[in-house]
């Protein structure tokens, strides 16, 4: 089985920590192919530079499909594209953004989202509604992280997504976090360690939800 992550932003730091998580989630026989989009933004922060970012994803994954992957997953939060890569073929395709969201549904629990910037929340926001989430979501956060900073070591991002996380649990309820970024993929077992919550991120839950359906599609 051969499996496509596509990084629809340019940061190869980003593209390789998606790489590895899907490498730690997946059995070593599933080919993993982690690919950034070399066109596209630095970064993805709002619907402008989800924009721009998708004539370029577009040509990675026609690349993939045309290598014969068995199935390809949108390693950015926004989902960036999903309903025009879905039309391309009848292979499986997951945005993290989805799979985050219905992973914690799956789990019976209820989530609050903690994002980047607050650019971002109108698109996470539509995301949510478009996939009939709702009855789930408590809230979607903005950490006012930038997505850049998390490439970072010693930024500072870590502990700011912490503290919001810290609010999201104690005013809104929820029962688990789910981590709104690609980039924040490495932080989740050590903030759900912190925090004694489900922290899900979205990479490692596409992985295993990509997997099940390639299976299915087989």
């Amino acid at each position: 089985m051969k499996l496509l992550f596509v990084n629809p932003n340019s940061t190869a730091s980003m593209t390789e920590k998606v790489r590895e998580t899907a490498c730690a989630v997946l059995p070593d026989h599933v080919d993993i192919i982690a690919c950034s989009n070399t066109e596209g933004p630095a970064s993805i922060q709002g619907a402008e530079d989800g924009e721009l970012a998708i004539p370029g994803m577009l040509k990675v994954i026609q690349s993939g499909l045309d290598s014969g992957v068995d199935g390809i997953v949108i390693a950015c939060f926004d989902d960036t594209g999903i309903e025009q890569v879905r039309a391309m073929s009848d292979t499986p395709v997951l945005g993290i953004g989805q799979a985050a969201y219905h992973a914690s549904m799956l789990a019976g629990h209820r989530f609050s989202v903690v994002t980047t910037l607050s650019v971002s929340v109108p698109v996470l926001e539509a995301n949510i509604k478009a996939f009939g989430v709702q009855p789930y979501c408590c809230n979607v956060r903005a950490s006012e992280v930038p997505v850049l900073e998390l490439e970072k070591p010693g930024s500072g991002a870590e502990a700011r997504i912490s503290l919001e996380i810290e609010r999201a649990l104690n005013e809104d309820h929820c029962e688990a976090i789910v981590l709104g970024c690609a980039g924040m993929t490495d932080l989740a077992a050590r903030l759900s360690l912190k925090h004694k919550v489900p922290v899900i991120d979205g990479v490692a839950a596409a992985a295993g939800l990509i997997h099940g359906l390639a299976l299915i599609n087989a």
